[in-house]
């Protein structure tokens, strides 16, 4: 194998691993004796110190890692200390204020309310870390109960539960005959 193909081997494999990489592992993918890819190692670690890259190489126990040089790590905090941006769509706000409403509240709790397979928005909003599991409901299947967050208080500016906006009873018939006018056009087509 070229050099530069076996530097580029190395570099995609401690990348898309993340964590350290055994350098059995690394003998076993490349088919190259050890002293070759340390070899490979060190170069790439001349280059990127030559090019004041921002990674290098590290090793640790026979095994190689990919990872950033400590004088950057303030840079790192700084993203990692950025406020995430949430991009919720209709469906997510609509799925997570019938959790926020009517929690602990099962899956199917939800699909029955808003008509729909609610999935993918039940596990986005478990990723934004807005909706929890609480446990599981004393029901055949053992279904999971959802809830709310601390995250979602932060997130919506609510100190607590309680503090979320009451709906009077028009309102709520007047979402009641939409869901009903909704679910006639969806049997209609």
């Amino acid at each position: 194998m070229e050099k530069n193909k076996t530097e580029a081997v190395i570099e995609a494999v401690l990348f898309a691993m993340g964590d350290s990489v055994e350098m059995s592992k690394l003998v076993h993918v490349l088919e190259l004796p050890q002293e070759d890819i340390r070899a490979a190692i060190a170069d790439m670690n001349d280059k990127y110190k030559k090019d004041n890259r921002g990674i290098y190489i590290v090793e640790l126990e026979e095994s190689f890692q990919l990872c950033t040089k400590p004088e950057l790590y303030e840079y790192l905090i700084k993203v990692a200390k950025a406020p995430r941006k949430y991009v919720m769509s209709d469906t997510l706000l609509e799925t997570l204020s019938i959790i926020a409403y009517k929690q602990p509240v099962t899956r199917l709790e939800v699909e029955k309310i808003r008509g729909v397979s609610c999935d993918h928005a039940v596990n986005r909003l478990l990723e934004f870390n807005l909706i929890q599991e609480l446990g599981r409901l004393d029901a055949p299947g053992r279904p999971l109960l959802f809830g709310t967050t601390e995250e979602f208080l932060r997130t919506f500016g609510v100190k607590s539960l309680g503090d979320l906006p009451t709906l009077n009873p028009e309102q709520i018939e007047d979402f009641k005959k939409q869901a009903e006018e909704e679910a006639e056009l969806n049997v209609e087509i």
